[in-house]
């Protein structure tokens, strides 16, 4: 039997080579393309260590083009380029506003998750010493994204106090002064309910009790307060001057308290109270008008708040700034032991050169 020799067929280099070159150029693409899709996943992006504050800030109606700008504004990426790319892969675009902490280091999938999940950091909101609306309004404006002008708008509005049981007078007794977690994509509206809250939480049964005892209501209690926290800033001072105040309400004596005359000519920087200051007219004015003033004169704080509800029960009517400048007051139960503490005080005024 005769066997035919089977010839190999040889593929020509011509077509050989193309096929080579395609699949070496595959093999190296897809070595390319993985080593770039893991590097912009995986790889450091984030720069956080050249600023102070270590927190990505995304308003509440930010878009993605809107997170672009930031982050490329704060200077927050190194490459802002692959943070497109990765966002674009991972099909991220629906953005939620936020304060979200960031970590020096972070990768682009890190951020990508942390900001897709809506995980924000709250912030830690304190306030104290604010003495007007317009004040506070601009300071919580700087805290949180509520608006400056919205809230100082709400705290004018006396169709939406009314809800509360306040005014436009009373608007800031809603308020006390402590240290709140919040939200920083807080509205304004939202920051008052939850003040409201905080509020109600503050007014115990057992400080609504005390209240009643001295005859006067929640607010009232804050109006006097305020008074109280502007007279003097020693707090075991406090309760001495809250019952001085008490005694003259309940004695119907004008309280001629002059901070009030600070707030009604609206300047609280003057060292000495003149003639013609008492004769300005203003609701605001106890040495014209008999009572409480209609609203406080700041934001009054707890202390001063208790400091009324359990103020010191003495004999006292009279009170002036001691003369060595120290910040406590000679007090007195008669009109002429209280002429001789004050010709002391304006004797060292004037010794002092001061005159306003």
């Amino acid at each position: 039997m005769a066997y035919r020799r089977r010839t190999r067929v040889k593929t020509p280099k011509r077509i050989l080579f193309p096929i080579l070159f395609i699949l070496v150029a595959t093999i190296l693409g897809g070595s390319i393309f993985g080593f770039r899709y893991y590097k912009y996943l995986f790889s450091s992006n984030i720069i956080v260590s050249n600023t102070d504050d270590p927190y990505l800030y995304i308003p509440s109606k930010a878009n993605f083009d809107d997170l672009l700008s930031i982050l490329s504004l704060g200077n927050y990426l190194k490459d802002l380029e692959s943070f497109t790319w990765v966002a674009e892969k991972k099909n991220y675009n629906k953005v939620k506003g936020g304060r979200y902490l960031l970590k020096n280091g972070m990768s682009n999938s890190e951020l990508i998750n942390l900001l897709r999940s809506g995980r924000q950091t709250p912030l830690q909101l304190t306030f104290n010493n604010i003495r007007t609306k317009k004040q506070f309004a601009g300071y919580i404006g700087q805290k949180l994204e509520a608006d400056s002008i919205e809230l100082l708008n709400l705290l004018n509005d006396n169709d939406f106090l009314k809800s509360f049981n306040l005014n436009t007078e009373t608007a800031l007794t809603l308020f006390i002064p402590n240290t709140y977690e919040l939200w920083w994509t807080t509205s304004a509206k939202d920051f008052i309910s939850r003040m409201h809250k905080e509020h109600t939480r503050f007014w115990t049964s057992n400080r609504k009790s005390q209240a009643k005892a001295i005859k006067l209501s929640p607010t009232e209690v804050s109006v006097l307060a305020s008074i109280v926290d502007e007279e003097t800033i020693k707090k075991d001072e406090k309760p001495i001057v809250a019952g001085l105040y008490i005694n003259r309400l309940n004695k119907g004596i004008r309280l001629q308290a002059d901070p009030t005359i600070k707030y009604a000519i609206n300047d609280f920087t003057v060292k000495r109270i003149l003639n013609k200051d008492l004769e300005i007219d203003s609701p605001y004015n106890t040495y014209k008008y008999k009572g409480l003033p209609p609203g406080p004169i700041r934001i009054p704080s707890i202390a001063g708040i208790d400091a009324v509800l359990q103020h010191k029960k003495h004999k006292y009517l009279y009170m002036c700034a001691k003369e060595d400048f120290s910040g406590y007051h000679n007090f007195a139960k008669t009109l002429t032991e209280h002429n001789k503490n004050a010709d002391r005080y304006r004797n060292a005024l004037r010794e002092n050169k001061i005159y306003r």
